[in-house]
């Protein structure tokens, strides 16, 4: 039998950050974010009897294990091994059958757009389907943060893996005790069409290291750091108003807020930015941009600007001597999906 599954990466359009503990814990966070027709892409086929193997097809990741002797450590190969891992302990008394499991995504590591989080979901999906596991989308998002951030110990904040799970636009509240609330948005077509039309999305070339950057976050936020804390707020304040601006249409304030979110993002920790994004940054609102965000924990990876369409054309060819890659898209209302071959 052989599984397919895939979920949709995500664009973090505010509020970004305040989901990441201890702020969500101390504060609660908001987030506003939308699916995209990009994805992460699992799939699980029924082993030799003998062993387990795990493959990435687009990093050239391999490892075969007996059964009952797989680990997580090889880094390139975490995601994989811990979501099977993670299966066979809540779901099939520790037991570890013979699978092959493989995987690869429409984005590299370190995009900003959640690849990581969002390849997690789509191999619990895989596995769910394989072994018929009744997993709804909380339940899938649920399990797939507790795997990322409990399990293999990978710094990062929630909103990735129920973007993945639920598809669409989402206003996400994230409460103590890891009470998550996602409300879907129901957004005019007319509204997603001039979205696709003004949003220019480039990739730097440069796939951070996101937890290096969160990590800074979180010391902020537990330490007290006012500066970052209040930003923090801010960001939470933004994500509302982002909300508001989609739901009735207000282009401008949908530019305005993105911005006004990258401001504060920026005084969250001080390796959110660097010389480079300055640069692209500036480059762009030369040509025609209006609004800047970097997607995701920053420092790198994609770069989202909103422009009037008609400037699009100049934006993207100046974007595109700078040596990045555009990449383009169109807004996701579907989430993760798993599916037997036939």
């Amino acid at each position: 039998m052989t599984v397919r599954a895939r979920a949709p990466l995500r664009l973090g359009l505010a509020g970004g950050g305040t989901d990441v503990a201890p702020y969500c814990d101390l504060h609660g966070g908001y987030v506003m974010n939308a699916a995209i027709d990009r994805h992460a892409y699992a799939i699980v086929e029924d082993g030799d009897g003998d062993t387990v193997e795990f493959q990435t097809l687009d990093h050239g990741g391999h490892a075969r294990f007996r059964r009952g002797e797989v680990t997580t450590a090889d880094p390139g190969l975490q995601l994989l091994t811990g979501a099977y891992a993670r299966i066979c302990r809540d779901f099939l008394g520790g037991e570890q059958p013979s699978l092959r499991v493989r995987s690869y995504s429409d984005a590299p590591p370190g995009s900003g757009l959640g690849s990581s989080s969002t390849m997690v979901v789509a191999l619990v999906a895989a596995l769910a389907e394989h072994f018929s596991l009744p997993l709804g989308e909380y339940e899938l998002a649920h399990l797939a943060y507790e795997i990322e951030r409990g399990d293999l110990a990978l710094a990062g904040g929630k909103q990735d893996q129920y973007a993945a799970a639920f598809g669409g636009f989402n206003f996400m509240e994230f409460h103590r005790d890891d009470r998550v609330i996602v409300n879907p948005l129901r957004i005019k077509d007319w509204v997603l069409a001039e979205l696709e039309a003004s949003v220019v999305l480039y990739f730097t070339g440069v796939s951070r290291e996101s937890a290096r950057i969160i990590d800074e976050q979180s010391r902020n936020a537990a330490s007290g750091n006012q500066a970052s804390v209040d930003a923090m707020h801010a960001l939470k304040e933004e994500a509302v108003q982002m909300k508001e601006a989609l739901l009735k249409g207000d282009l401008a304030g949908f530019a305005r807020t993105l911005q006004a979110g990258w401001e504060a993002k920026k005084r969250m920790a001080n390796s959110i930015t660097n010389p480079m994004i300055d640069a692209v940054e500036a480059l762009a609102r030369a040509n025609g941009a209006v609004a800047t965000k970097v997607s995701g924990a920053g420092g790198g990876g994609f770069m989202m600007f909103v422009c009037d369409p008609c400037d699009r054309v100049r934006l993207s060819r100046a974007l595109a001597a700078e040596g990045g890659r555009l990449l383009e898209f169109h807004f996701n209302p579907t989430g993760a999906v798993a599916w037997r071959a036939p």
